[in-house]
């Protein structure tokens, strides 16, 4: 799914949930805070729309010289000689 240009990156309800839930724990065990949904909530909005775009950006310019790597090495990877009936042969003396 393409996202539109300057679109916020949009996630699943249930995704954002678990990352809700990730950063709360993050607090908890590596700062020894507690915070709540709403603060965790506009935490990950702020990381969406501020971190996001770079993060997506690189995933598309990696996906981008994965296709093209791929593409360039068509030739290698699904040439077929034609006319291969008849091996290549000197031919025969009469």
């Amino acid at each position: 799914m393409a996202r539109e240009k300057g679109s916020p990156i949009e996630l699943p309800d249930d995704t954002i949930k678990k990352l809700i839930a990730s950063i709360r724990r993050f607090f908890a065990e590596e700062r020894s805070e507690e915070i709540g949904d709403l603060q965790a909530r506009l935490l990950l909005d702020f990381i969406l729309e501020e971190i996001g775009p770079s993060v997506y950006n690189v995933a598309v310019a990696d996906a981008q010289t994965y296709m093209r790597d791929r593409v360039a090495d068509l030739d290698g990877a699904c040439f077929q000689p034609e006319l291969a009936y008849w091996p290549r042969r000197a031919p025969r003396k009469r």
